[in-house]
């Protein structure tokens, strides 16, 4: 699936927002991209904690559930599932909540230079 020119003028208004409702669309599935290499899955949003170095890229999503895969970075790095319900009711330790990063764009993962 191509990424829209205009992703961020799309998407980039509310940070509470964690998925807004056009961007399902664009989210593969669960299991959708296990075929494709690691370095060439496409990281379709980035949520952070203002208040810590603690980073979810979203690779993959499933609607029902509300529930993600993809590259944590925390005390380390690691693929792994996360759920986007129980990152909506976090408040962290200044009383704000996890973040949709407004500014991200969707890239390759190899291009974050994370691992």
């Amino acid at each position: 699936m191509e990424i829209p020119e205009n992703w961020n003028e799309r998407f980039g208004k509310n940070a509470y927002d964690l998925v807004p409702a056009g961007m399902l669309e664009f989210l593969p599935p669960m299991y959708g991209t296990k075929e494709i290499p690691t370095a060439d899955k496409i990281v379709w949003v980035k949520y952070f904690d203002p208040s810590s170095n603690w980073t979810w890229y979203l690779v993959e999503y499933d609607r029902e559930e509300k529930a993600a895969f993809g590259y944590v970075q925390g005390f380390e790095g690691e693929w792994g599932y996360f759920s986007l319900s129980e990152l909506a009711t976090v408040k962290n330790r200044l009383g704000l909540g996890i973040e949709r990063d407004l500014h991200f764009r969707p890239r390759r993962f190899g291009d974050l230079n994370l691992e």
